[in-house]
């Protein structure tokens, strides 16, 4: 008896890339109250730094754009021309693990000015979650874990891709709650490109 194999097909891998986003989301609208907090947090904030490591760090760049757009004071941590956080600040920190070196120190250290943390993250028990003001709770595999058994996709891609649709909705929520008009949005963004 011969086995049969299928190719795999890039609108397979689309599919499956969705129902694992479409699991993520409904188990993230089932406990809305931290997302809702983090939205809080952050419109309350004087100053938003944002960091994460390798694609985590891109979704938050992406983020920290749309928060600039709303008018928020954002600054990319690592980026010259970001200051120093301070009491009173929000840092906004993506890792799926919860123990990336340098984002549990830049974490550490906010803390200790008195800079509030939030964290996206698979994992609440971790030394980031413990530092965190609001946690929101990510269902998504962490990047070491390769058994498959929470997503299929490569790495840490469920979890990346989540902290971009995070990012995307904390912006929706709070552009919807400043009553501003798209058009009072666009002359923020850049004119240089």
């Amino acid at each position: 008896m011969t086995e049969m194999t299928t190719t795999p097909t890039t609108a397979d891998a689309l599919g499956l890339i969705f129902a694992e986003n479409s699991r993520v989301v409904d188990a993230l609208r089932a406990s809305a109250s931290s997302l809702d907090d983090a939205a809080s947090l952050l419109a309350a904030a004087p100053r938003v730094f944002v960091l994460g490591a390798g694609r985590s760090g891109l979704a938050l760049k992406m983020t920290a754009m749309r928060l600039m757009h709303l008018g928020l004071d954002v600054h990319v941590v690592g980026e010259v021309t970001s200051p120093a956080i301070a009491a009173g600040d929000v840092l906004l920190v993506a890792s799926g693990s919860g123990t990336t070196g340098a984002i549990v120190r830049a974490a550490e250290t906010a803390h200790g000015v008195g800079a509030s943390i939030l964290a996206l993250t698979t994992a609440a028990a971790s030394t980031l979650g413990r530092l965190a003001a609001v946690t929101v709770l990510i269902p998504a595999a962490a990047k070491q874990d390769h058994a498959g058994q929470v997503s299929a996709q490569y790495s840490g891609g469920l979890f990346e891709q989540s902290v971009l649709l995070v990012g995307d909705a904390l912006f929706h929520t709070l552009w919807k709650l400043s009553g501003l008009t798209a058009d009072q949005l666009w002359p923020r963004h850049a004119n240089l490109e």
